[in-house]
């Protein structure tokens, strides 16, 4: 019997290569096959990564050598993949942001369940040893009780209109593609949102070319999130309390440092390196999730997920951001 987990990767864009890098890292995993829309495709990954390459998504997740798959297509692309591969008996990992609303990851997470299937969103900061001293540091009073997180996330993006970045099509702006991770972590530190307030600087294609946001929690906690496509922000992640801060450094998302400074002056840093390129540690889970028969993560619920696609849900009814798969949904309700 095989005593690796099997891993199927669905798409052969950017973040699914960067996905088999982190599978060379990790043990007991194995890149057991390849999905592409065309067999070139699939077997050009397969060539630079290994694994059996298949000319089409159906037969990636019909294969029987394969025991979980990773779904890496674009944010539109998600909901009808993951499905294919529950369908198909596949527990998922499916790449943030889950979907592009809230509506369709339900209907994911239900299905999962009805199918008693292991169903992730592969928000991999969730996972990363940096996030997990921070909570050590906030659990043991040392910061006080936190009340604030600030957070940003930006870059030049010199990609052209035609970019996925930018294509409202294929689900493009900065809210999904890299707000996310900021909203991510401050909705983990600070619990459920209230309510939001968002404004953003909606560019010539359509999409959310920069934007900020302020949330208020559950418990009077608050955070300060923004995202860009057009500046190159500072990047990091600090959580307040009333006697100091902690600091995930730049790059907060893959940071291997923390640094806290408390009320009396004195600060220290620590170190937090990752294994591989970082989604090592999300891997391990689904890994660990899958053999125990799990359905979720208690790293990454699925009531993280459904909350976290709610919040972006307001976020872009607040900003006036609607993607193809809102409007056919529209369409349904009113006839």
């Amino acid at each position: 019997m095989n005593d690796k987990v099997r891993w199927g990767i669905l798409g052969t864009g950017k973040i699914a290569r960067t996905f088999a890098t982190a599978l060379k890292a990790t043990p007991d995993a194995q890149l057991a096959a390849v999905g592409s829309r065309s067999l070139d495709g699939a077997a050009f990954f397969a060539r630079e990564f290994g694994g059996t390459p298949y000319s089409s998504y159906e037969a990636l997740v019909r294969a029987d050598d394969v025991d979980l798959v990773y779904v890496g297509t674009p944010h539109p692309m998600h909901y009808e993949n993951v499905r294919l591969a529950l369908e198909a008996g596949k527990g998922v990992l499916c790449e943030k942001a889950f979907t592009v609303n809230r509506r369709q990851a339900e209907e994911l997470v239900s299905l999962a369940r009805e199918k008693n299937l292991f169903l992730m969103e592969a928000m991999w900061t969730r996972f990363l040893p940096a996030l997990a001293e921070v909570r050590r540091i906030v659990d043991s009073g040392e910061i006080g009780t936190v009340r604030q997180v600030n957070a940003d996330l930006g870059f030049k993006a010199e990609a052209g209109p035609g970019h996925r970045l930018f294509n409202l099509v294929l689900g493009g702006g900065a809210l999904l593609d890299i707000g996310i991770y900021p909203l991510s972590i401050a909705m983990a530190l600070l619990g459920p949102v209230e309510s939001v307030l968002a404004q953003a600087d909606i560019g010539p294609t359509g999409v959310d070319e920069q934007t900020g946001i302020l949330l208020r929690h559950r418990g009077g906690g608050m955070s300060v999130c923004s995202c860009s496509l057009r500046a190159r922000l500072p990047s990091e992640l600090t959580i307040a309390g009333e006697r100091g801060h902690v600091r995930m450094n730049t790059m907060f998302y893959r940071t291997q440092t923390v640094t806290v400074v408390r009320a009396d002056g004195i600060s220290r840093t620590v170190p937090t390196p990752f294994t591989g390129n970082g989604y090592v540690h999300e891997v391990i889970e689904a890994q660990r999730c899958w053999r125990a028969g799990l359905v979720e993560s208690p790293g990454m619920t699925h009531a993280d997920t459904l909350a976290l696609m709610g919040v972006m849900d307001e976020i872009r009814r607040q900003i006036g951001l609607t993607y193809d798969a809102d409007n056919r949904q529209s369409n349904k309700e009113n006839p």
